[in-house]
């Protein structure tokens, strides 16, 4: 609001250098916040989370649809060669002038009340799909009271699920889906049904049940095209890709198959030699599932 009532006329030093320095505080509390919060959650941050993110992405469509901020980024833009800017102050003006093109600041004022409708809406349901797949990652629990379903573990990954099992104030030993715990259990426990179990439960987190995400990744996606195609771009990665290195579609799909194309025999052989050291060495069936290649792939490169 200090940029916009400034009578003095659009320069890069009250308007550009000025909007760089404007929000810096909240800029750093908010990169800790969610920092923590992926990494470190609980119920109390996440209930913050629901109520911020809502403020935050009004405040971020304050600004990227205030038309008259937006006028005095473009009068400074349009000037930008008249200005003797250094290399990295016009880098500067010519992002700050994308990102509101990009967020929408060309709009008409119908559409920039729409646009910012779908913004708080997506926001929210990005915040519910990363709350379900934490939440179904926490709801499973593999819990052991036989020690010979520990057979092929190290004495770190049993001391690792002895622990685990006394904070959840259970019997014997637990084993979660955080990967800490999941990955040396996928790789050593030569239980092959629980590992299929492990498998499983990871990988159909928030895929059914209470913690269920098919409806949310829907609306995420439907939300994603809509919010593109306002700003004029065929999908959503076409908005996306237009700041980052590969610019297309073609170009990323061209590139994935300069890779797959001549990775894929290679793979194969990988898989197949696996396999054939698992057969020699008590693996009875005719193919390796998912739950079994990380455990006779560490076999196979100890040998």
């Amino acid at each position: 609001d200090a940029i916009v009532a400034n009578p003095d006329e659009p320069t890069f030093e009250n308007t550009i250098e000025a909007m760089e320095y404007a929000g810096q505080t909240l800029n750093k509390v908010v990169g800790i916040f969610y920092n923590l919060m992926e990494a470190h959650t609980s119920d109390e941050m996440q209930a913050i989370a629901e109520k911020v993110s809502p403020m935050l992405t009004e405040y971020s469509m304050y600004v990227s649809l205030n038309a008259p901020l937006f006028e005095r980024v473009k009068a400074v833009y349009e000037k930008r060669n008249e200005l003797g800017l250094e290399k990295d102050q016009m880098t500067l003006l010519e992002d700050n002038y994308k990102s509101f093109v990009r967020g929408g600041a060309n709009l008409s004022e119908e559409d920039k009340a729409v646009y910012s409708k779908w913004a708080e809406e997506l926001s929210l349901a990005t915040l519910q799909f990363s709350k379900n797949v934490l939440a179904a990652t926490n709801a499973y629990t593999l819990h052991i009271t036989d020690s010979t379903d520990l057979a092929g573990l190290p004495e770190y990954v049993k001391v690792m699920g002895a622990e685990t099992a006394k904070e959840k104030g259970l019997e014997g030993w637990a084993f979660t889906l955080d990967y800490p715990s999941y990955g040396p259990f996928m790789k050593y426990s030569t239980v092959r049904n629980l590992r299929q179990d492990m498998w499983t439960a990871y990988n159909s987190r928030a895929l059914g049940g209470e913690f269920d995400n098919s409806d949310v990744v829907k609306t995420i996606v439907d939300l994603r095209i809509k919010m593109a195609n306002i700003l004029g771009y065929e999908t959503w990665a076409d908005y996306v890709l237009e700041e980052r290195m590969a610019k297309s579609r073609e170009t990323v799909n061209d590139f994935i198959m300069q890779l797959l194309e001549p990775s894929i025999p290679f793979a194969k052989k990988d898989v197949a030699d696996v396999l054939a050291y698992a057969k020699k060495n008590g693996f009875e069936g005719k193919r390796l599932e998912s739950w079994d290649f990380s455990y006779w792939s560490e076999k196979y490169q100890q040998a």
